[in-house]
């Protein structure tokens, strides 16, 4: 008799321990949880210094409130996470925030690609032509219809997509949204989307095929 309540309670230590090994290997394999967050503009007009001078979030003495968090402020953040590339495809591009905050990641030494319209990159107040005059690579559509998209992608894991052109009067004055996801299945589409336009709009591919000159046709 006691050696069968020996045997019963090693079998059920056994399996407790059994148990508890596959609560451990379940909670160490099971992936993080992909972050998802929604924005939705017009946003509330606050100080967002803080965020390109981390060290000193104090240092601004503007009239506008300060450590309130906002849908613009989430945006900049999210842009500012890029460590290695930013790839961004934009039809209007005119908000100095957000320039500012492409200007310090290259600033970082992140590879930074640029995708926009054409004739909204020679309107006045376009941010454009200051990214090209820092050095970041800029193509514009050559198509004859609008470049109307509006993604970001952080080093090939974060998308920034939605109806929010980069302009001022999108983020303060527009009803707009913004899906910022690193849902893989949605992040690697507009990868590969940004990769053909970018192959596609090559400067040097659209000159090429203009300077092929037709051959004589002989009769």
């Amino acid at each position: 008799m006691m050696w069968t309540v020996k045997v019963v309670g090693l079998g059920m230590l056994a399996l407790s321990l059994s148990l508890e090994l596959l609560i451990w290997l379940f909670r160490r394999l099971k992936p993080g949880r992909i972050f998802n967050e929604v924005l939705f503009f017009p946003s509330e007009i606050v100080c967002v210094e803080h965020i390109f001078t981390p060290s000193s979030p104090y240092s601004c003495i503007c009239s506008l409130p300060h450590g309130v968090e906002t849908s613009f402020s989430r945006l900049l953040h999210h842009i500012m996470s890029a460590s290695n590339s930013l790839d961004l495809c934009v039809f209007a591009f005119s908000n100095m925030d957000l320039c500012r905050a492409v200007l310090a990641l290259h600033g970082k030494g992140v590879t930074i690609r640029v995708l926009t319209d054409k004739d909204y990159a020679a309107i006045t107040g376009s941010q454009i032509g200051v990214l090209r005059r820092a050095g970041i690579c800029v193509r514009c559509d050559v198509g004859s219809v609008y470049m109307h998209h509006k993604f970001a992608v952080m080093d090939g894991r974060l998308l920034i997509t939605g109806s929010l052109n980069w302009t001022l009067t999108a983020v303060q004055s527009n009803t707009e949204n913004i899906v910022v996801t690193e849902e893989p299945d949605l992040v690697q589409p507009f990868i590969k989307e940004f990769h053909r336009l970018w192959v596609h709009n090559d400067p040097a591919r659209f000159h090429q095929s203009h300077d092929i000159k037709p051959a004589h046709v002989i009769v």
